[in-house]
């Protein structure tokens, strides 16, 4: 399986669960999948190690939260770090891309779609993830 050829994980991470999105195998299309629900780093790694497998992913997209001016802050640092211990495990590249207003736009377009409050929160999650990984797959 060649890497052009082959999958993208989209991650938008969070500090209760990961929202999550896979790339068609001609990475065309972003489509969601069920969120992570975090337990621990190691759990979390091998949770989404086993995604990596089953969904034959050569590629993992990491949500960068970069501030509104542009720079990185904290929570870029923690991403940072992730995405480092994710490529360890995995040995799979993983790309850092900007996912300024991601969660801001997910939020609208789950809120215009009439979905209720308690079903939004894990919902956002996941659509960021699919907004982060079509932004993605458009670029290229």
């Amino acid at each position: 399986m060649t890497p052009a050829k082959s999958r993208i994980l989209a991650l938008d991470l969070g500090k209760k669960r990961i929202g999550l999105a896979i790339s068609d195998p001609l990475r065309i299309t972003a489509q969601g999948l069920p969120n992570l629900v975090r337990t621990n780093k190691r759990a979390d790694l091998a949770a989404l190690e086993q995604l990596v497998t089953q969904h034959e992913v050569g590629t993992i997209l990491l949500g960068n939260p970069i501030n509104m001016r542009g720079t990185e802050g904290r929570q870029s640092v923690w991403v940072h770090d992730f995405a480092t211990a994710l490529k360890k495990y995995t040995g799979l590249p993983v790309k850092l891309w900007d996912e300024r207003l991601t969660s801001v736009e997910a939020g609208r377009v789950l809120r215009s779609s009439g979905i209720s409050i308690e079903k939004r929160a894990a919902a956002v999650d996941r659509l960021s993830a699919v907004i982060l990984l079509q932004s993605y797959l458009d670029s290229l």
